[in-house]
């Protein structure tokens, strides 16, 4: 067996002039590189599919003769030539927009923090909207040639799959994946040395290693507490992503704050921007605080500073979204550690005090709105929502004068464009329009565009979410794991020339998946058209929700029921 079959990575193992396919697989960048890509599914088209676009684990089960056959291919060979051009191009940070725009910030660094990364589909280390978010914040830093660095948690068992069963409950099981198969390395300190810190966590100290993850020009670094050193309970604390009760979360968001922040100085990295993605992370600033406190400021001084070199985007609308942990689990977990902060338990306490939790806990988006000068919503209607929400933490201060501002959400456009929705745009906008994107000129271009070739393009898409719904239906009854009201359920008669709504979200209570189910008449009116179909899939996964949930199918399924049977 050679080694980059067993796992171990080794370059030399590769055949002739293939020895950089393995780094190539271990950067993300090939994840958003249409031609990338295909350099890794000609290997293989069939492996490819199996193993969900993973080139790290394509490599690692490939046969020898399949590489050695491959090496000998000219076609091939000018194939891989051309994507490994273009990547050493592209990971060159001479000519990048942040090079060219703030060239004396080049040596700077913004560090990340968020509870996950939706990166690609071999990282299950994301649920949902957050997730994806954090990912194409990576992705678009490293277009710029943004110094950024990303902290999160390595998750070996990832976010739960989900079985509904015929009662409509859902199933949760965890699937630990192999990090030796996915494109995860282990972080080296300047030393060479593996990274490992340590956290204490109330009367006990908890031991992390780091994992490196590459994406482009970013590095995102994975805190792991699956280590021999820790007991069973702290071997387990970071495995979950959203599971456990609420010290257990409150244990984790310890370990991603005040952790990440150890990680980084063992790295000897030094941020001059600390981003916490959601209050998840708020503990980076006490972490930050005690270290300035430490080093001999007052603590006055400390805040100050670590308020101006920080910045925190709050994401959920509503209070049932917001961490909130119970004073003794606040007490349990950090008496002694706020004395370090110069602080009284009172004074400590009254950082993560809110008029919603008062009394009542420990709020983290309150900590973090106040240890953070800049603050941000993901909309301009979140914004004002935000300020709503928060302006008490500013008495006096006119609700719409609240700092708090809004940067609406957007994506890594390269990541999610359909290949052949690229290739229109590159027919009609230009080659480079990904690079242009923010250019509104590329988008006056768009009218170019025929309407026919634009309707074929997008029902083409819209068959293969079709195909890949009844797909997955016809599986699971061929597996047995589904009754045929489900197969019917799943999608099986999904028309692809109606109009499709699509909601795909975490079925948590407050991200309101039952409003559509609000005025059934008004549904049934839309739903039952026969002139102007319209369709609904739901997609998601539910938490401590599900009851509620459950029973909105439940109604769902009835209403269904009685309309179709009644004609």
């Amino acid at each position: 067996m050679n080694d980059y079959q067993s796992g171990s990575g080794s370059l030399e193992a590769f055949p002739g002039g293939l020895n950089r396919l393995l780094e190539l697989a271990h950067n993300l960048w090939w994840s958003w590189q249409p031609e990338a890509r295909r350099l890794f599914e000609v290997i293989d088209p069939t492996l490819w599919r199996l193993t969900h676009h993973n080139p790290v684990k394509l490599l690692h089960d490939e046969k020898p003769e399949r590489l050695i056959a491959l090496s000998r291919d000219p076609v091939f060979v000018r194939q891989y030539s051309a994507v490994l051009k273009a990547y050493d191009q592209y990971i060159a940070p001479k000519d990048t927009w942040f090079a060219n725009q703030y060239p004396t910030l080049s040596t700077s660094r913004i560090a990340y923090f968020s509870a996950e990364f939706g990166l690609h589909i071999s990282i299950p280390i994301y649920s949902g909207g957050l997730g994806i978010l954090a990912g194409d914040h990576c992705k678009e830093a490293s277009d710029l040639g943004i110094p950024l660095v990303g902290i999160g948690f390595m998750y070996p068992q990832g976010y739960f799959s989900q079985r509904i069963t015929a009662e409509g409950w859902q199933e949760a099981t965890y699937q630990p994946y192999n990090r030796l198969e996915s494109p995860i390395q282990q972080a080296l300190m300047p030393s060479g040395a593996p990274c490992q810190i340590t956290v204490e966590m109330g009367n006990r100290t908890v031991s992390a290693l780091i994992w490196q993850v590459r994406v482009g020009r970013v590095s995102l670094y994975l805190l792991d507490t699956d280590m021999p050193d820790n007991a069973p309970g702290d071997r387990a604390l970071s495995a979950r992503l959203y599971g456990g009760d609420q010290e257990l979360r409150l244990c984790q968001e310890i370990l991603l704050g005040i952790g990440g922040v150890r990680a980084l100085r063992a790295l000897g990295l030094a941020p001059v921007v600390w981003h916490a993605n959601e209050g998840h992370s708020a503990f980076l600033t006490l972490e930050r605080l005690r270290e300035l406190v430490q080093s001999g400021l007052s603590h006055a001084e400390a805040a100050e500073t670590v308020r101006h070199s920080t910045v925190f985007t709050t994401h959920t609308p509503v209070p049932a979204g917001h961490d909130v942990f119970p004073t003794h689990l606040m007490e349990q977990y950090f008496s002694g550690y706020w004395e370090q902060l110069g602080l009284t338990r009172e004074a400590f306490l009254g950082l993560g005090e809110h008029h919603d939790s008062h009394g009542n806990g420990f709020n983290m988006t309150a900590l973090a709105i106040r240890m953070s000068t800049h603050l941000n919503g993901v909309s301009r209607e979140h914004g004002r929502v935000a300020r709503k929400m928060w302006q008490t933490l500013w008495p006096g201060v006119p609700e719409d004068l609240v700092p708090i501002r809004s940067v609406t959400n957007g994506i890594h456009a390269p990541t999610w464009i359909a290949p052949e929705m690229n290739q229109l745009y590159g027919k009609y906008l230009g080659p480079d329009w990904a690079n242009r994107s923010d250019d509104p000129a590329v988008w006056q271009r768009v009218m170019d565009i025929p309407d026919r070739e634009l309707w074929k393009v997008r029902q083409t898409q819209k068959r293969k979410l079709m195909s890949f719904i009844r797909e997955r239906a016809r599986a699971g009854w061929v597996q047995g794991h589904l009754e045929a009201s489900q197969v019917l359920a799943r999608g099986t008669l999904l028309d692809p020339e109606a109009l499709t709504i699509g909601f795909a979200r975490r079925f948590a209570t407050y991200k309101r998946a039952t409003l559509v189910f609000s005025d059934l008449e008004r549904l049934k009116h839309l739903l039952q058209d026969r002139w102007r179909p319209v369709q609904i899939i739901f997609a998601g996964k539910a938490g401590a929700t599900l009851r509620s949930w459950r029973t909105t199918i439940c109604t769902r399924r009835s209403f269904w029921s009685k309309e179709w049977t009644s004609g």
